[in-house]
């Protein structure tokens, strides 16, 4: 094991690159690790994801509102957006295997506490110390995965690697449903046991001899604590924020205080800080600034169509959630053929063209989804679903490599867990932007068909005489033709938020071609960095 120490007072404010590094793997360990190293991510994404569907299950054993079980949620993810930039840091203090194989197996011990929690209370704790512990495996599994494969097929790295991260959210709320309506909801984490033990004994037969580099770093402890304060505000902010009336609210509006002030120190302590808990300077790079902050947009964008159309489907189209998983999963179909495609076109194609594809594809579908109505059957709801994918495919690993263009291989940790940490942060603000938007939007058109749909009009008198012709009273015929009205205009603000999704997709064109990826022929790139993750 490769390991190097320097005391803490002589500790340089830049590591030096690692002075070893190890042979890409080959055959059939490669495969295996490979499969590994996905398993276990797919194990932690499938868990932000698989409790949602939970929740009026456990909310009911556990003797709690639905209200209050939503912070089984909202606790895996505060916890889990506060470490995963912190990755970086802990990588060099402990090594990218040791704290792989930690993470992976304090994730199984947590889901095993979740299983057994008697209390909310309880449940939520295991959960905090599952999505802390959650956070570095991400960024580990992807700089692990570079190391496994040779430079030239570091694209294909990415491809392995990205399908399990695709495929997961998507998994999660079918499989999180099926458990719960067949089982007990307890099962939904004790699944990760025999997955996670099995995982982490596989990648230390492989990855056990290839440790990185150590330095022995002192402890930020004041940008540790900023971080921890703004981000869990932000959490909690995204996540309370439409229950409580956004700004309405003076819990809200003290949380965005707090979030703005704690931030800016943040910034300011990080960059000039000697020892940075997060490597802010990492934005100084052109290809990381604008893979970072084009992926991280565009994935806001899409999570908040993810989460828009399920519910749109249920509380609108009268879709049970079974027939509403049928409707959103077909978008791995494409995803998971075209992956392994897209990893073997970057080794000749520059991956803005890739990534262009891909947000005119995103875009065609908002597009499609736009011309939904109440009437649109479960085949053409599932047309824009299944082209989807393709978007999904040419979208994510393009920007990966775009990110990690260039970037020194004992950074690429650091790298990915800040590049996640936006990820994961814009997913969260896209879900809260849209849904909120959904419903303000709903509120102005349901406004605006009562104005053309009321007592008097030629419209609202022949259909409440319709349904009084089949049997309804007076009243029982108004309230269904509000029902309709409440329908369509829940419709038309989904078609609001559609359009305009598709507008910041074309947008987004623009932005990923400031950045100048090196071409992977040549070595640049993540490729490059794959030579020597290790």
């Amino acid at each position: 094991m490769s390991e190097q120490t320097s005391n803490a007072g002589s500790a340089p404010a830049t590591p030096a690159p690692p002075a070893g590094t190890y042979a890409p793997l080959t055959g059939a360990t490669r495969i295996i690790g490979a499969v590994a190293l996905s398993t276990a991510v797919f194990m932690n994404v499938l868990d932000t994801s698989i409790a949602n569907v939970s929740i009026p299950t456990i909310s009911g054993d556990l003797g709690v509102s639905t209200s209050q079980g939503t912070w089984v949620i909202t606790s895996f993810a505060v916890a889990n957006a506060i470490t995963v930039p912190l990755t970086g840091w802990l990588t060099q203090r402990f090594g990218q295997v040791r704290l792989f194989l930690a993470s992976t197996l304090l994730f199984v011990l947590a889901s095993w506490l979740c299983g057994f929690a008697p209390t909310l209370e309880a449940l939520i704790g295991f959960r905090v110390l599952q999505g802390a512990v959650a956070g570095p495996m991400i960024p580990l599994s992807q700089a692990l995965m570079l190391a496994s494969f040779p430079k030239e097929k570091a694209g294909m790295a990415l491809a392995v690697w990205a399908m399990t991260t695709l495929v997961a959210p998507v998994a999660g709320p079918l499989l999180g449903g099926w458990i719960s309506d067949n089982y007990t909801w307890p099962w939904i984490f004790y699944i990760n046991v025999p997955v996670g033990l099995l995982a982490a004994w596989v990648s230390w037969r492989i990855y056990g001899k290839r440790e990185s580099v150590t330095h022995k770093r002192p402890i930020d402890k004041v940008g540790l604590i900023l971080l921890v304060v703004w981000v869990g505000s932000l959490q909690v902010m995204l996540d309370k924020g439409k229950e409580l009336d956004w700004f309405q609210s003076s819990t809200i509006v003290t949380l965005a205080v707090v979030v703005i002030v704690a931030f800016v120190f943040f910034v300011i302590w990080e960059l000039t800080d000697a020892h940075p808990v997060v490597d802010l300077r990492l934005f100084k790079i052109r290809n990381f600034s604008v893979g970072a902050i084009t992926l991280a947009v565009a994935y806001g964008v899409f999570f908040g169509n993810v989460v828009l159309l399920p519910l749109w489907l249920q509380s609108n189209m009268n879709y049970t959630a079974t027939d509403a998983g049928i409707v959103t999963a077909p978008v791995g179909i494409l995803a998971i053929l075209l992956t392994p495609v897209v990893g073997r076109l970057l080794a000749t194609r520059d991956p803005r063209h890739l990534v262009t594809f891909a947000f005119c594809v995103f875009a065609l579908v908002c597009y499609l989804r736009a011309g939904f109505t109440p009437q649109t059957d479960m085949r053409n709801l599932v047309i824009p679903t299944i082209i989807q994918g393709a978007a999904m495919a040419a979208f994510f690993v393009p920007l990966t490599s775009i990110t990690l263009s260039g970037i020194e291989p004992w950074r690429i940790p650091a790298a990915s867990g800040l590049s996640n940490f936006c990820r994961l942060t814009m997913g969260g603000f896209g879900t809260s932007i849209a849904t909120t938007v959904w419903e303000n939007r709903a509120t102005m058109h349901h406004a605006h068909l009562t104005e053309t749909a009321k007592p008097g009009t030629q419209a609202f008198d022949q259909a409440v005489h319709a349904l009084s012709n089949v049997g309804m009273s007076p009243q029982q015929s108004l309230t269904a033709v509000d029902g309709i009205v409440n329908a369509q205009a829940f419709t038309l603000s989904a078609l609001d938020v559609f359009y305009a999704s598709a507008l910041i997709f074309l947008m987004l064109i623009v932005l990923v071609w400031f950045a100048r990826p090196q071409r992977a022929a040549k070595g640049g790139g993540a490729a490059e960095a794959a030579a020597g993750a290790h």
